[in-house]
């Protein structure tokens, strides 16, 4: 049973205090920690297959990757718990199923481009996820704006490694 707003304890009038609401963060978190956990294991950019591709000239060093994603799966999780602590109704879950839609396909990329080595598919899985992640923010705008704004660096990030993933396979064509 969801508690009532009550003046004398006002805890209980901010969703983001609730039991549900840090359950709703361990969800989100865990979720968003098993597709970190799954790229991390195949994405070694160490491998002998990935250093022997043609890569363009604006390629980011190594070291660049893990810092970035940190800070992206921090910002992605935030923005989805941020919904998810908004009034219940067609546009939170529509924001919601959008949002595991792009966590899926963020999932998927790693494992096509590093494990079994399918640039081409990997290509195909980011722009589905740049299309997905764009949906979840404009719908996410009009539940949260600002977990919309959390967003925006992981569009431009998603933009950039689409760019890049696209250079590798015309390169390496």
């Amino acid at each position: 049973m969801l508690e009532q707003h009550n003046p004398d304890n006002p805890a209980l009038g901010n969703p983001s205090l609730r039991r549900e609401s840090f359950v709703a963060l361990g969800t989100i978190g865990a979720l968003t920690a098993g597709t970190a956990v799954l790229g991390g294991r195949v994405s070694n950019s160490g491998q002998l297959w990935y250093r022997r591709l043609r890569k363009p000239g604006f390629t980011p060093p190594s070291w660049v990757f893990g810092p970035a994603w940190t800070v992206l799966y921090g910002l992605m999780s935030v923005s989805a718990w941020r919904v998810w602590n908004r009034p219940a109704g067609p546009r939170r879950s529509w924001a919601l199923a959008l949002w595991g839609l792009q966590l899926g396909f963020n999932a998927l990329w790693s494992p096509l481009f590093f494990g079994k080595h399918r640039q081409r598919q990997a290509l195909a899985d980011i722009a589905a996820l740049g299309v997905s992640l764009a949906a979840y923010t404009a719908v996410a705008r009009k539940v949260d704006t600002g977990a919309a704004w959390m967003m925006v660096p992981y569009l431009g990030w998603v933009g950039f490694a689409s760019a890049l993933n696209e250079e590798i396979v015309r390169l390496n064509s």
